[in-house]
């Protein structure tokens, strides 16, 4: 067992390296199942790269995600001239930095609201939606995909079921696009603020005028037996609104930019829509929204396949380099809407597990199979030779989506 690094030089999580991901990670997985790198800010973090070790890691509580001890290691590893306020944020009070019992405690007041049923009966409003959105598109020569499609589709969707007003759901992308943007910790720290104020008025809007939503619920819940503090109730909106529609934007843009560079798997869509499925299971193994799973730390060391991850460290684990894992899925740089992609780790594993995954599958089906239907001659611009792709250390996403809807 080992805790020395395979790569003598630890690789720096910057935006060439986001640029450069995939083949990246594919030479620090070669090297190793688990290895350290640096943040631009210069925050040392293991990363769990290999399949195995990272679908063990997500349900292995020795990893823990309680924000408070979390945010300590942060504190003592980063140098001294560190901004710091990119780790914390009045927004951090929510499932996904909480280990037993509170994330138990917290996630039982919404599962109800994610069931398989419950999401399969909001179909039909998501085809509807995703009709509206795709009737706006005829007629014209070119698009930005993201502006047009993936992002107002899930959007408007998270936005009906909590029952927040739709008309600030640019207020939102602009926010939620800065937050997650690691280049500006200045423009972040702002957006944060302005979110968190905004949730702070609408729980007030909603306290006085209940509704029958998702949010009414979530406050409703707080008096019974104040399981919901109020920090709680405003992150636990945040997070749902954010993973409500983030990551689904770029499952959506990611899924359609690999089936435009595969035009055989396009054209096997057109053939067949009812190959779908498994479209947008591969796309979330092959280009998922989401890079790693956020920050965790070790509380005791932990052998990751003969590594040693010493007790006290930042932990990522790296989902899109364990979906492309060859000992997992062979070929993995080889898009195919056909193949097994069963066990894949887009949406984690563990109790972590991702809340709203089957309403992001049913947004992505209904989004690529109407897309295909609609317009199946659509093909990318010039542009997707070079895509440009967001900086961010948590969501993989691109900053445009240009399309011609049409044959030209």
């Amino acid at each position: 067992m080992s805790t020395t690094e395979a790569l003598t030089e630890l690789p720096v999580f910057d935006a060439e390296f986001v640029r450069d991901l995939h083949a990246r990670f594919e030479h620090m997985r070669a090297a190793a199942p688990a290895q350290r790198m640096v943040t631009q800010h210069g925050l040392p973090v293991w990363v769990i790269l290999r399949y195995a070790e990272a679908r063990a890691a997500l349900a292995d509580p020795r990893f823990s995600k309680q924000a408070t001890r979390t945010q300590e290691v942060i504190s003592a590893k980063l140098p001294p001239d560190a901004d710091r306020r990119e780790f914390t944020s009045e927004l951090t009070e929510h499932m996904l930095n909480m280990d037993p019992p509170d994330h138990t405690r917290l996630r039982k007041l919404v599962v109800k609201a994610f069931t398989a049923r419950r999401v399969e009966s909001m179909r039909p409003r998501v085809e509807q939606i995703s009709e509206e959105l795709l009737d706006e598109m005829v007629g014209k020569s070119e698009v930005d995909l993201l502006d047009a499609f993936a992002f107002p589709l899930p959007i408007r969707v998270i936005c009906e079921l909590l029952g927040v007003d739709e008309t600030r759901r640019d207020d939102f992308r602009a926010w939620t696009n800065t937050l997650l943007d690691a280049s500006d910790q200045e423009a972040a720290h702002a957006a944060g603020g302005a979110m968190a104020q905004y949730l702070v008025e609408l729980i007030e809007t909603k306290r006085r005028e209940p509704a029958d939503d998702l949010l009414t619920a979530l406050i409703e819940a707080t008096e019974d037996e104040d399981r919901l503090s109020e920090p709680e109730l405003i992150s636990m909106v945040f997070l749902l609104l954010v993973a409500g529609h983030e990551t689904t934007v770029n499952l959506i843009g990611n899924g359609v930019l690999a089936l435009l560079r595969s035009p055989e798997q396009w054209a096997a869509l057109r053939a067949n829509p009812e190959l779908v499925t498994g479209a947008v299971e591969e796309a979330l193994r092959f280009d998922g929204p989401v890079i790693h799973g956020t920050f965790r730390h070790t509380t005791e060391p932990v052998d990751v396949g003969g590594v040693l991850i010493p007790e006290g460290e930042i932990v990522w684990v790296g989902l899109t380099a364990a979906n492309n894992d060859p000992e997992r899925f062979p070929e993995p740089e080889r898009f195919d809407i056909t193949r097994d992609t069963q066990g894949h780790l887009a949406f984690g594993h563990g109790i972590h597990f991702c809340l709203g995954a089957q309403l992001a599958r049913l947004e992505a089906q209904v989004a690529l199979r109407q897309l295909v239907e609609r317009f199946p001659d659509l093909h990318g611009t010039s542009a997707l030779d070079d895509v440009q792709w967001r900086f961010s250390t948590l969501i993989h996403g691109l900053r445009e989506l240009p399309v011609h809807p049409a044959a030209d």
